[in-house]
């Protein structure tokens, strides 16, 4: 798409985060006059301004905005972070102001093929799979969005031959207009960010529209095994493909003990057998799978599809084998960042685990993941906001050895203490890390510097 509409236009951005910075920098090289917004008083005009590439230059705003600085503005882009019915947002929409996030103006400005993939959780790692599948057979590939690398960065850069790989957030996907990529999937659509969505059908819509402008002449990979997107796909407007982590499917992917398989009008052909691959859990053949029904759809042969997966390794902070220390095996999965996530990760255990959990109040519930524990947590230690709320939940579960911590090291050092060899020792916290940490990637990086620091010898 052209750029050019966007030329003198005076565009109000809303966040100088990663994604506002991008957003900006994307403005200025489309010839529009960006306006950076950002409500934090304690940041500097200097400090936002060095988060710039020398040369780009913006009007910026902390704290308030004036009627003056408001008037004239065309396009509202807001950051991910920023809540779409805030009294700010909504006096905008009330003036006729068109609406955006950052996924939108990069579509909008963008070129070539774009692959989007959302869900609950799963969607790293599916990502920068599906991007590495894609690198084997194309040129120029951009892996962007929610994955760290905002999309607006590369969208002015991308041609007709760039292949696209967005991992896209529910509150990314608020703001989408004729966002339309030729490949989606959901992978799965579980309770989180009800302090944000308010209620599950308003999270599950805000999900669901990823393939809202899609016809079915684009594809919407869809897991069969969740209520949510099973239930989506008879009304899909996308021609549906299909995974399975527990039933043989007549078309689509589907998992059998070991083994990954692909059906076609009722005839099944084996693909792989999951010890094939350096990935681990029924969680991470379910992202397999996924990757394997958008890379085919983009005409990837399975032969390179298959081979790519077989060495690709685990993404960081996702159930991430750090080291073994005194015979006890230590695992991060800080990207565990809800409740469900939580659960593919100790379900990925196969021995007694000592557990750190706890963080951030998102308003979600414990019960479904303290019974994931099956018997394997041996003792449960709790940090941050949450730790009394699932504390009080694990007692109700049956739990008993449940220790509270006042701090991150502090949990870690109990759990050195209540691991014997042959252990585990998982950072799975369920919850997200504000408040202790500013993203869950610090606090993966923290916890693999204890581990790294351990000496053998206690």
């Amino acid at each position: 798409m052209e750029a050019s509409f966007l030329k003198g236009k005076k565009v109000l951005v809303v966040g100088s985060g990663i994604s506002g910075i991008g957003a900006v920098e994307a403005l200025y090289h489309a010839g529009a006059k960006p306006l950076l917004f950002d409500e934090n008083e304690k940041l500097t005009i200097e400090e936002v301004q060095a988060k710039l590439k020398p040369g780009i230059t913006a009007e910026i705003v902390l704290g308030k905005l004036s009627e003056t600085q408001k008037a004239d503005v065309e396009l509202l882009v807001l950051s991910p972070g920023v809540p779409t019915d805030t009294a700010f947002v909504e006096e905008f929409r009330a003036r006729g102001v068109k609406i955006w996030g950052e996924i939108e103006l990069a579509y909008e400005i963008g070129n070539g093929s774009v692959i989007a993939i959302t869900g609950t959780n799963g969607k790293t790692t599916t990502t920068t799979l599906v991007g590495e599948i894609m690198a084997a057979v194309c040129e120029h590939v951009d892996v962007v969005g929610n994955i760290g690398n905002p999309y607006t960065l590369t969208a002015l850069a991308s041609t007709q031959e760039t292949v696209t790989v967005a991992e896209i957030s529910s509150f990314q996907l608020e703001t989408i207009e004729r966002f339309c990529p030729k490949v989606s999937a959901i992978l799965n659509i579980t309770p989180d960010h009800l302090n944000r969505h308010h209620t599950m059908e308003n999270y599950a819509a805000a999900k669901e529209s990823v393939c809202k402008n899609q016809t079915k002449t684009e594809t919407c990979v869809l897991n069969y095994e969740n209520e949510y997107t099973k239930e989506f796909g008879t009304r899909c407007p996308a021609t549906v493909v299909w995974f399975s982590s527990k039933r043989r499917l007549a078309d689509g992917f589907y998992l059998e003990g070991e083994e990954i398989f692909q059906a076609k009008d009722g005839v099944s052909e084996r693909l792989m057998n999951v010890r094939e691959m350096k990935l681990k859990g029924v969680c991470n053949a379910e992202n397999v799978m996924a990757a394997m029904a958008v890379t085919q759809a983009m005409g990837v042969p399975m032969e390179t599809i298959l081979s790519v997966i077989k060495d690709f390794s685990p993404v960081e902070h996702r159930i991430e084998f750090v080291a073994t220390k005194r015979g006890i095996d230590f695992y991060n999965d800080s990207k565990g960042t809800n409740p469900d996530a939580a659960i593919q990760g100790i379900r990925a255990m196969d021995r007694p685990t000592v557990l750190i959990g706890g963080g951030y109040d998102k308003q979600s519930e414990y019960d479904e993941w303290i019974e994931a524990f099956d018997g394997k947590v041996k003792c449960l230690v709790l940090i941050g906001q949450t730790r009394e709320k699932i504390a009080d939940c694990a007692r109700r579960h049956g739990l008993t050895d449940i220790v509270l911590a006042d701090s991150f090291e502090e949990a870690f050092a109990i759990c050195v203490e209540k691991a014997q060899p042959g252990d585990a020792v998982l950072l799975s916290p369920a919850c997200a890390s504000w408040g202790m940490f500013p993203n869950y990637e610090v606090r993966g990086k923290r916890f693999k510097e204890m581990v790294n620091n351990m000496k053998e010898n206690s």
